[in-house]
């Protein structure tokens, strides 16, 4: 949803922003709509809509990662034992999908990849990660029917026993809730949602530039701003500083409640090696390495 007119400025009216907002955003959600009707490219869809009804969803949008994907996998599997983890495929690199898909079918894990997304070359990977999300609501969880869903994001790995769906036994939407001057909604990396809750409305898990919204926050009309955020459970998140030699705001990975995230940009790209190691290194400390 467009954001107020009364929110733009006389210099946004000289230079027709409105409008032009107006006309990307139908653009946008015309992209978007073609995509959610196209089938996946591998796995079978019908036979993972019977499966999830009733059921726990938990789905991982991966990405060109089949190394942290596997440490997910084992992870969720060790740490988060119930839901049907299933891993959407959204990467573009045809090698390292196949390697993806290996992955899962040696660990028994339901996979499939996702259509050949309209953004991830065109415009932005927010807005390609936002339509993933759109084609698993559409294709999945809408005729699917599970009790409750939830997305991550690849790089977010749990590290002790915890259940992500057990706040929605007390309020209907789960989170991490980022902030855009008043507007909020739930990050896109970890984000669970009971399915009725939702039943009669407009769910669009895009970005909202115009308004400052990341990935997930095309649902701030329909969903947030009719919640409270102060009622929402709320999980503690905190830097870790993951290269010796480099400052915590340069390099660091989070700590969110008992998950680590790898956090995919920071300002220092020449330590990426070194960090993805020692990340790599905390998570085994966990879970074990991979065999």
């Amino acid at each position: 949803m467009p954001k107020p007119l009364t929110e733009y400025t006389a210099a946004d009216w000289s230079h027709l922003r409105p409008v032009l907002h107006g006309i990307k955003r139908w653009r946008y959600a015309r992209v978007t709509d073609a995509y959610v009707q196209q089938p996946a490219r591998r796995g079978d869809v019908a036979a993972l809509r019977t499966c999830i009804t009733g059921r726990r969803l938990l789905t991982t949008i991966a990405f060109n990662d089949p190394e942290i994907v596997e440490r997910q996998l084992l992870a969720v599997r060790r740490f988060v034992p119930g839901p049907i983890h299933l891993i959407a495929d959204n990467s573009q690199d045809d090698a390292l999908a196949r390697d993806i898909e290996a992955i899962c079918e040696a660990l028994g894990a339901p996979y499939l990849r996702l259509p050949a997304n309209p953004w991830t070359r065109r415009e932005s990977a927010s807005r390609s990660h936002g339509a993933a999300l759109d084609w698993i609501w559409r294709q999945l969880v809408q005729p699917g029917r599970p009790d409750a869903f939830g997305f991550l994001d690849h790089d977010l790995i749990p590290t002790a026993p915890c259940d992500p769906f057990e706040p929605l036994a007390r309020q209907p939407v789960h989170g991490d809730k980022r902030w855009a001057g008043p507007r909020w909604f739930l990050w896109a990396g970890y984000c669970f949602f009971r399915t009725d809750f939702l039943d009669r409305t407009r769910v669009d898990f895009s970005q909202d530039w115009f308004a400052g919204l990341d990935t997930g926050g095309g649902n701030w009309e329909a969903i947030y701003s009719r919640m409270d955020p102060e009622a929402l459970e709320e999980r503690p998140i905190s830097r870790i500083a993951i290269v010796p030699q480099a400052p915590v705001d340069e390099c660091y990975v989070e700590r969110r409640g008992c998950w680590l995230h790898e956090v995919g940009f920071d300002d220092r790209p020449d330590l990426k090696a070194e960090k993805r190691a020692g990340f790599l290194a905390m998570v085994d400390a966990a879970i074990g390495p991979p065999t």
